[in-house]
């Protein structure tokens, strides 16, 4: 781990340990003291701002796997008082099929779907349209990057956002890949992670062709899926929960993963590199939305507003750092943990050049010609 990232945790803890004991002294000395809640990592919980009253004794949550902050969870338990239930998916497929079937086994209400998702629970009625006049704190978000969300803000609070290229270890790979097509190579063999999201193999596949990652012509997918199955013998394993840790490891020696995972593998690491592929990158941008049969949807907009605080969301650059739609956070950070803004800052993993989101790639939703991709992913993963 980067050094100034561990004296940074460090230095919680230690501060925490100076206020709990100033407040143990003061709760002795028989002073009314409203004593600071803290998690279970010293962390220290911010009042919400707004604070949003909700009647609701619980909120249930379904996410990614490492992607929302321990701290942020449990802080919003502590403040309100109430039961947060994470679970967590590791792919958009995963969460569509739970929030497909029903309240049975979809009782969340609140859930955290990427792109061309976002569009498709969109349309096909799960999803509640927010009500703007509840999300006092989306003034927090940055106007200007939260503009690819589009008119899908009216659904989704914007999360997070970046690009999917390539990261290698340029300790251990002699020929550093600069496109999608050099992955081919046969001094890959078997050395490769990649996510588990067909969208992104597949777009790759595409744009090495010459395709649009949107395409839904069956002459060109074929021809990307037989791009496709001679990447293959490439691929070591396919892992959406924690890419970075078979890099880590020395399993593999590159992959295709998203910029947070890059970042944090950097941090334990600095001989991985990130490379945005000529061909351009795949873009992705999260949100948080609240499905139409959420049983407690009071507490969402609690949740919104709390996890759109720059004193709060702050925490994300840390522990996941892709690239925030959050200029509160920054800010924040910015004022009191310059060690976390300036590592942020200074790295195009994190704080992506504009240049890498005009020449990316959006995947969007494709209605019924989504089975295309489906089918294919099927066929190279067998």
């Amino acid at each position: 781990m980067n050094i100034q990232l561990k004296i940074h945790r460090l230095g919680r803890l230690i501060l925490v340990a100076f206020m709990l004991f100033g407040i143990v002294g003061c709760a002795a000395g028989g002073n009314d003291s409203s004593a600071e809640l803290v998690t279970s990592t010293g962390f220290v919980c911010p009042e919400p701002n707004p604070r949003v009253e909700f009647e609701s004794k619980e909120i249930n949550i379904f996410t990614w796997t490492e992607y929302v902050p321990a701290d942020i969870i449990d802080c919003f338990g502590l403040v309100y008082g109430v039961d947060v239930n994470v679970d967590y998916f590791s792919s958009n497929e995963e969460l569509y099929t739970k929030v497909s079937f029903g309240e049975s086994v979809n009782p969340y209400d609140v859930i955290h779907p990427s792109d061309y998702m976002i569009g498709v629970l969109i349309r096909e009625g799960l999803l509640q349209k927010l009500d703007a006049g509840k999300l006092s704190n989306n003034k927090n978000l940055d106007t200007g990057l939260i503009q690819a969300y589009g008119d899908s803000v009216n659904y989704v609070v914007p999360y997070q956002m970046g690009t999917q290229a390539i990261v290698y270890n340029s300790e251990t790979v002699k020929t550093p890949p600069t496109s999608w097509a050099d992955l081919w190579s046969s001094e890959y063999e078997g050395r490769i992670v990649s996510v588990d999201d067909n969208r992104v193999v597949i777009g790759a596949a595409l744009l090495t062709l010459g395709y649009d990652v949107n395409t839904t012509d069956e002459a060109q997918l074929e021809e990307a899926k037989q791009k496709l199955l001679e990447l293959m013998p490439n691929i070591r394993v396919f892992d959406s929960d924690s890419p970075k840790t078979p890099l880590l490891a020395g399993d593999v020696d590159l992959g295709i993963v998203w910029n947070g995972e890059a970042f944090l593998a950097q941090q334990e690491n600095p001989a991985f590199k990130y490379v945005f592929p000529s061909e351009g990158s795949i873009i992705f941008y999260d949100g948080m939305g609240i499905p139409n049969n959420a049983p407690h949807p009071d507490a969402s907009y609690a949740w919104f507003n709390y996890m759109l605080q720059g004193d709060l969301s702050w925490l994300t650059l840390v522990d996941y750092p892709y690239t925030s739609p959050n200029a509160a956070a920054l800010d924040y950070a910015k004022a009191n943990q310059t060690e976390v803004y300036d590592a942020y800052m200074a790295s195009t993993v994190t704080n992506t050049p504009a240049e890498e989101f005009t020449n990316g790639h959006e995947v969007k939703d494709l209605g019924a010609a989504l089975s295309l991709y489906d089918e294919i992913w099927t066929e190279i993963k067998q």
